[in-house]
């Protein structure tokens, strides 16, 4: 909205044609959803409050996580709120790409919402029945996918591409390239909400890792960057970054409220979507591997609950003290601020090895 009346201004007044530049809306975007966030989220709070929609705490975890039941849950649609809003004012809206990110995320956002809001409203416990998760996210995950992929308009908008190898790609055909795209969108979404247990524990790895991806997908989106680079050239895909600079300064403005202890709870609402939001972004720029290495601790966490189900149901013995593996470093005696920064750092380290895919090639 703000781009098409920047760019009607700028036929009378030049200066506005700074506004084109998508470096400059990605860093607009992020300031203003975190403005956005930072003057709704009190309010919020208080209603989630008001309204006792409160998170409730496994009896069989880390008895200090006793203390959090009844704290506000479902703030992630504080941060898809303030995404959309700032999406929606920054954003060229004629490109295709903004309005798949903006459906994928809130669609998985609706389906977190139901399951939020059957757990603490209705106060069922198992929310909605995993069938039923799994089959909404694999519809809207599927119909993404096979849009993206028979609306592609170069090759290089559906191979898989390798880090490292300038000249190595693997074409996908319709059908694999589905079934990536339905992988990592799904995959990743899991990934984060099983990652959200510890106070600001997601958050910041998601800030992290979309900033990181607004790169990618600017880099992507430049004809001249992407060729030096050897990486595939997706037109278009650069306006993705203002929506990764949005996805930031929201993230950003909510880790304060979230920071242990944490004033409030993002729930399935926030996670879900999040993770389908870099999820969706990475298969539009082409970079599904670096965001196994970005998103390790998300990958780490969502195989630690695998090996420990497979163990106990093969074996009859836990690998882990408790999955994910968060838990099974509380119980070993960390701290819960302890666990959450150290994930960070590892998180700083793998996020700066996957941007260093761009250049060691």
């Amino acid at each position: 909205m703000l781009l098409e009346l920047a760019q009607w201004l700028a036929k009378d007044i030049r200066v506005f044609n700074v506004f084109n530049y998508i470096t400059l809306r990605t860093v607009l975007a992020a300031l203003t959803a975190l403005a956005i966030s930072f003057i709704v989220g009190p309010a919020m709070i208080r209603k989630l409050t008001a309204y006792k929609i409160g998170q409730s705490v496994r009896d069989d975890g880390p008895q200090t996580h006793l203390v959090k039941a009844g704290t506000p849950t479902m703030g992630g649609a504080l941060i898809l709120v303030s995404i959309a809003i700032t999406t929606l004012l920054w954003a060229d809206l004629s490109n295709r790409y903004v309005w798949v990110v903006l459906a994928t995320t809130l669609g998985f956002g609706v389906i977190g919402w139901v399951d939020d809001y059957r757990k603490v409203v209705h106060r069922n416990p198992k929310g909605l029945s995993a069938r039923a998760k799994l089959f909404w996210q694999s519809t809207i995950a599927i119909s993404v996918a096979l849009y993206l992929a028979l609306t592609a308009e170069l090759p290089a908008q559906t191979i898989m591409i390798v880090p490292f190898f300038k000249q190595v790609a693997i074409p996908l055909g319709l059908a694999g390239f589905v079934a990536l795209a339905y992988f990592v969108i799904v995959g990743t979404s899991n990934a984060v909400n099983l990652t959200d247990g510890l106070d600001g524990l997601a958050i910041m790895p998601t800030v992290m890792i979309s900033s990181a991806l607004a790169i990618f997908a600017y880099v992507a989106g430049h004809a001249v960057f992407a060729k030096y680079l050897g990486i595939p050239y997706i037109p278009h895909a650069g306006e993705l970054a203002v929506f990764c600079g949005a996805l930031a300064g929201a993230g950003l403005a909510f880790l304060w409220f979230n920071a242990y202890p944490a004033e409030v709870f993002m729930g399935d609402v926030g996670a879900l979507a999040l993770g389908a939001a870099l999820g969706i972004v990475t298969v539009i720029v082409r970079q599904e591997i670096v965001l196994v290495i970005m998103g390790g601790v998300f990958v780490v966490e969502t195989l630690s609950v695998m090996l420990q189900v497979a163990s106990f149901k093969l074996v009859g013995k836990r690998v882990f003290r408790m999955a994910p593996l968060h838990h099974h470093y509380e119980l070993k005696g960390w701290k819960e601020n302890q666990v959450v920064v150290r994930f960070w750092i590892i998180t700083m380290m793998l996020v700066l090895f996957g941007l260093s895919t761009l250049k060691l090639r």
